[in-house]
This record gives C-alpha cells, structure tokens and sequence, in this order.
C-alpha cells in the first residue's frame, strides 16, 4: 500500500538545523521512496512496509542523538504526490 507522510522536526536547541539536516538527508540516502522539503515539513511518498521501519530507525537516531527532539507526522493511505 502506498502511503504519504507529513514529518516536521522540531529539534529543542539553539542548534536546530543539523539535526533537521541530518535526519532529512538520511531518509534521501534510501531510493525506494522520495522526499520532498519545504520550509515547513519534509514528505515522503512510497510503500507503507519501506517507509515505516525507514522512519522508525531514523527518529530512534534522531531522538537518541539529541537531547530533546518533537516530531509530528501525519500519515495518509494514498500517494498524494501529485
């Protein structure tokens, strides 16, 4: 099933760009799904069963490597990439 996912990242630091940075470039190193940036959020379109586990261990990282990170996403059940 293809999803779409809407991900802002709100790391709580002075320091918020890197890991906003490193977190989106992570999800591009995969070529299954495609990401897309804005100013406000990143999404990502692909396979519910790749992107899941994608995003499971990329917000485990994220969450252990800094101190304080939120992360909102919204999660739907069609391809709106378009």
């Amino acid at each position: 099933m293809k999803i779409s996912v809407d991900i802002s990242m709100y790391p709580l630091a002075e320091t918020f760009k890197q890991p906003i940075l490193a977190f989106i470039h992570a999800l591009q190193a995969n070529p299954e799904i495609v990401v897309r940036r804005n100013t406000m959020s990143t999404q990502i379109f692909g396979e519910f069963d790749v992107l899941m586990p994608l995003l499971n261990s990329n917000m485990k990282k994220a969450m252990e490597t800094d101190k304080s990170v939120v992360m909102i996403l919204k999660v739907v059940n069609s391809d709106l990439q378009d």
